[in-house]
């Protein structure tokens, strides 16, 4: 994935996690949104929860170009582009976009792939024709060259 003209993150493809993770290669999950998630009013969930699952696709990222799971260091784009629920189901992607020396940058979009429906029913929920973009965001982490290993 690049970095559109606008300094956007630009469009995700594929399904599943990538064994190998060289610049451009992708890490991919999905996660329901519960209850326990909500923070606010409505059952609306903190944008940081997102964040969080960011994290984690940071995290298996590094340990599969690096052997190491690195530290997260800055992000330097994040945009909040659509509420989440309680509910929903979230898948959120990330690639490495550049590898430095010892910096990777990241970015990441976060998709609503289904979604809550409390209006239809407390149990209800639509699997979504087009996933709506949640989250978008780019950061940079650091692996140390002491721990770096190569992917295996």
């Amino acid at each position: 994935m690049a970095t559109s003209e606008d300094g956007g993150v630009g469009p995700f493809d594929g399904a599943h996690a990538e064994r190998d993770t060289r610049q451009g290669d992708k890490v991919i999950i999905r996660v329901r949104m519960s209850a326990h998630d909500a923070h606010y009013g409505g059952n609306l969930v903190d944008g940081a929860r997102i964040l969080g699952l960011f994290g984690d696709v940071a995290t298996e990222l590094l340990i599969r170009h690096d052997g190491d799971e690195g530290l997260f260091v800055a992000y330097d784009l994040v945009e909040f582009k659509a509420p989440v629920y309680a509910g929903d189901y979230i898948e959120a992607r990330g690639r490495i976009t550049k590898v430095g020396t010892t910096s990777r940058t990241l970015e990441f979009e976060a998709h609503k792939v289904i979604a809550a429906r409390p209006d239809e029913s407390p149990s209800a929920a639509d699997v979504l024709d087009e996933p709506v973009l949640v989250v978008r965001a780019r950061g940079t982490c650091v692996v140390p060259k002491a721990v770096q290993r190569p992917a295996r």
